[in-house]
């Protein structure tokens, strides 16, 4: 079985922004925590998925804006969250997973993957990625094992630490196993073992995060579609010019996914693309005897 691995950010990628929506809903200013609080961590020298993460902790606990936080307590805030998809969802992931059979390929599979620096516990809260996704990477918290209130960072997911990621799903390695074997992934595996070839892989991010899974991808043959806000102006200006111009994607694009949509039409095309390419791949394997 072949398999394409179609991967997303998540935070503006697929949704507004969900710790943003996390500490609205608490009442905590997330324009204040984004502009002034985490660019002064940083200053300090935090790297930045760190300097937002300390700042939720810093909000967690008693007579605190987000109380006593639980990874329950993110999960069942993250369930809220399923009609703040961006148009299109969930219904591209249906449409991408049936393009094999409607080229008339057989053994050729779609699978789903969130690689993202926002809270793990969140996004797996929603039914939609519970539906869909494989496999599912991100920042998370630890729990006090007594009080289970969240009170230290687990996982932080940073720039280069995404392209991690892309190995274990190139390697196949299962995501559960990484969590408590994470060296797997530096085991060597030929390159016709590997489950899931570059070539066969379409990324979609939006912020800086997200650029060197675009550059590992473009030099591996894979496929990358940045995302921007068109509604702000300053979005397009850094999509153009850390994406597009660089030539780290594919395109650039609002994040609407409907098969009328730009983005979503190019994503349905790329998968089309790559199975299509695997045929052929198969079709001159036999010819020549392999």
């Amino acid at each position: 079985m072949a398999v394409i691995a179609v991967i997303f950010d998540f935070d503006d990628t697929l949704m507004p922004d969900s710790t943003s929506a996390l500490l609205n809903a608490h009442g905590v200013d997330a324009r204040d925590v984004w502009t002034r609080q985490v660019p002064e961590l940083i200053k300090r020298g935090y790297d930045p998925p760190l300097a937002y993460l300390k700042l939720l902790l810093d909000n967690a606990g008693a007579d605190r804006p987000l109380g006593d936080l639980t990874k329950a307590a993110l999960r069942r805030f993250g369930s809220t969250l399923d009609d703040k998809f961006f148009p299109g969802i969930p219904e591209i992931f249906d449409d991408l997973r049936a393009v094999p059979t409607a080229g008339e390929v057989r053994d050729v599979s779609v699978e789903f993957y969130v690689i993202s620096g926002g809270l793990r516990e969140i996004i797996l809260g929603s039914t939609v990625v519970q539906s869909y996704f494989n496999g599912v990477y991100g920042s998370e918290l630890g729990e006090d094992p007594h009080t289970r209130v969240v009170r230290d960072v687990m996982r932080c997911i940073t720039f280069t630490e995404k392209t991690r990621y892309l190995f274990e799903i190139n390697k196949g390695i299962d995501s559960k196993d990484s969590r408590t074997q994470p060296h797997l992934v530096n085991e060597d595996v030929v390159q016709e073992e590997r489950r899931v070839p570059f070539d066969r892989m379409v990324y979609v991010g939006d912020g800086l995060t997200d650029i060197p899974c675009f550059s590992l991808l473009q030099s591996m043959g894979g496929t990358a579609f940045g995302v921007f806000d068109p509604t702000h102006e300053s979005s397009a200006k850094r999509a153009f010019q850390e994406f597009l111009r660089p030539k780290r994607v594919l395109g650039v694009h609002a994040p609407r996914y409907r098969d009328t949509d730009e983005l979503g039409a190019f994503l349905r095309q790329a998968v089309a693309t790559v199975t299509s390419r695997i045929d052929l791949e198969r079709k001159m394997a036999k010819q020549l005897g392999r």
